[in-house]
């Protein structure tokens, strides 16, 4: 894999980071603002259908921290990805590049490697049960759901294609 390309696409931009998350939490699909902002209202935050496609159309620049909070909301994510020169971006990028390389069988496991006498530490240990559960068809607690579906209880991972 070319970690340079998938690494660290273009998101400088609000438009940008939307518009990836959008690629990449709905892989395939075309997603509406109102489903977008019925998202975000099922998990307690607040966006306009209409506010959020003046985001995807490039209009918005510079929104309020709720704003942003509930973008995080909608797609699953630090709000913080969303933020001008945002710390968090890469560590998002990676985290849905693993999803999406789980979600096609190009990584099936987990192993630690090089470990000392403390063992994983708790966050790679935390990282690794929550993926087995994710395997025994829990649902992911922040996974967005698929387009269409009423709520988040009816689709507990991702559809077979």
């Amino acid at each position: 894999m070319d970690s340079a390309e998938e690494r660290a696409p273009e998101l400088r931009t609000l438009q940008q980071k939307v518009e990836y998350m959008v690629e990449k939490t709905f892989p395939g699909q075309k997603i509406s603002g109102r489903f977008f902002a019925d998202l975000v209202k099922e998990r307690g935050g607040s966006l306009s259908h209409s506010y959020f496609s003046n985001i995807l159309a490039g209009k918005v620049t510079q929104p309020s921290e709720d704003i942003l909070k509930a973008l995080g909301l909608g797609f699953g994510v630090d709000w913080r990805f969303f933020k001008e020169e945002s710390e968090v971006v890469d560590d998002v990028v990676a985290g849905l590049q693993f999803l999406a390389m789980r979600r096609t069988g190009e990584i099936s496991g987990v192993a630690g490697r090089g470990l000392d006498e403390d063992g994983l530490p708790p966050e790679l240990l935390q990282f690794a049960l929550s993926l087995l559960e994710e395997s025994k068809g829990q649902p992911p607690g922040r996974s967005a759901p698929q387009p269409g579906a009423s709520d988040g209880g009816g689709t507990p991972g991702e559809p077979e294609a």
